[in-house]
């Protein structure tokens, strides 16, 4: 079960990082709507987190330290993406909560492995 659940998890993060590769410019609009800055350097950092950390998540290799990076990147990306608080009641809204507390349950999931042993994370 564990294996299943860091297989699920680091695909969770190695799709995202491959599509903003594909849609780079699409991704660096959706930042600057949201005030992020320095996003030609934050986004190709995003990226190499998402897909390294994946990858290594997926493998099994320093599982702890890369679920607890991917937990801090997933952090960071709910308060400036999935900021439902500074948006107005409505669909949008209930969207941007649903995210951010969707990635609440991966964060939890994420500290969870992080948590562990590193013989019990590979197994």
């Amino acid at each position: 079960m564990a294996l299943a659940g860091r297989v699920l998890l680091a695909l969770y993060f190695i799709a995202p990082g491959i599509m903003k590769i594909t849609g780079f410019s699409a991704t660096t609009e959706y930042m600057a709507a949201h005030g992020v800055p320095l996003i030609p350097v934050l986004l190709v950092i995003t990226i190499a987190v998402q897909i390294g950390s994946g990858l290594s998540l997926l493998i099994g290799y320093r599982t702890q330290l890369m679920a607890f990076l991917l937990g801090g990147l997933t952090l960071v990306i709910s308060v400036f993406m999935h900021d439902f608080w500074n948006l107005e009641e409505g669909m949008q809204r209930a969207h941007e909560t649903q995210n951010f507390i969707k990635n609440l349950a991966i964060m939890a999931g994420l500290f969870c492995i992080a948590g562990t042993s590193a013989g019990a994370a590979r197994s």
